[in-house]
């Protein structure tokens, strides 16, 4: 899992097309529908924080888990100025550690995708299960195969602002259904002087049946998968579906 590094300085400059508020709102209402209207909640892949925000904001108690140090440091500048209490820990989410259970874990904006290597999602999924609370929820959305393969793959994306500017190239291989992203980034440090930065990053997609038999392998109930920001069933050129797994008990030993 790479580290967002150079990336994160402009990262939410970038992402100002997200419509966190709608995305929040889709998810507090999943959340809803399995009885988790307040207490501790989990981010894994939490990034600068913005959805974390959201959700502290509307009463949970969150917790916010990165890999990237410097994403989870726009994230603390974002804490010290909203005064918000929300605690952030610089973990990888194949590995995180908790001091006790939580109600829900979530995990928005492609984080899971991240995962690319064989049995990396079932053991997040294992870990999950092991700090949920029993019969707490882990909601976490994912790209679509479709998206990589029909939408984005081979496709070159460039975009410039005042102050920074991006080149990101996408290759897609069918077989392994990994995406990579080739990021190219130039930031105004200086008057006229602009850092370059480059980064690869590099995504997996994930058939349903794969995340069923994760879960399983993990112990854990799945529940359901939704079409993003709908409650129906995912459909052929979902770009972006929801996935809901419930805590069933804590394996032994």
């Amino acid at each position: 899992m790479d580290a967002y590094g150079g990336f994160a300085a402009v990262y939410d400059a970038f992402m100002d097309n997200v419509p966190y508020g709608e995305w929040a709102e889709y998810l507090i209402g999943l959340l809803a529908d399995y009885g988790v209207t307040d207490g501790l909640v989990l981010e894994l892949g939490c990034g600068t924080g913005s959805l974390t925000e959201l959700l502290a904001r509307r009463g949970f108690d969150m917790i916010g888990v990165d890999v990237s140090e410097e994403m989870l440091q726009a994230a603390m500048e974002k804490r010290a100025a909203s005064g918000l209490d929300i605690l952030y820990l610089l973990q990888d989410m194949r590995e995180f550690e908790l001091y006790g259970t939580v109600a829900a874990v979530v995990s928005i904006c492609d984080s899971m995708n991240y995962l690319t290597g064989d049995g990396d999602l079932a053991a997040v999924f294992k870990l999950v299960n092991n700090y949920l609370d029993p019969g707490g929820v882990f909601i976490f959305d994912l790209n679509t195969i479709h998206k990589y393969r029909d939408e984005i793959g081979e496709e070159t994306i460039a975009e410039s602002r005042e102050d920074a500017g991006f080149i990101w190239e996408n290759y897609f291989d069918e077989e392994s259904r990994i995406n990579e992203y080739d990021l190219t980034l130039f930031v105004r440090e200086d008057g006229d002087l602009y850092r370059r930065y480059d980064e690869t990053h590099f995504q997996r997609a994930y058939e349903l049946s794969e995340i069923k038999q994760a879960a399983e392998e993990a112990g854990m109930e799945f529940v359901t998968a939704y079409d993003a920001f709908t409650r129906e069933t995912p459909r052929k050129d979902s770009e972006r579906i929801y996935v809901v797994l419930r805590e069933r008990g804590k394996a032994s030993g």
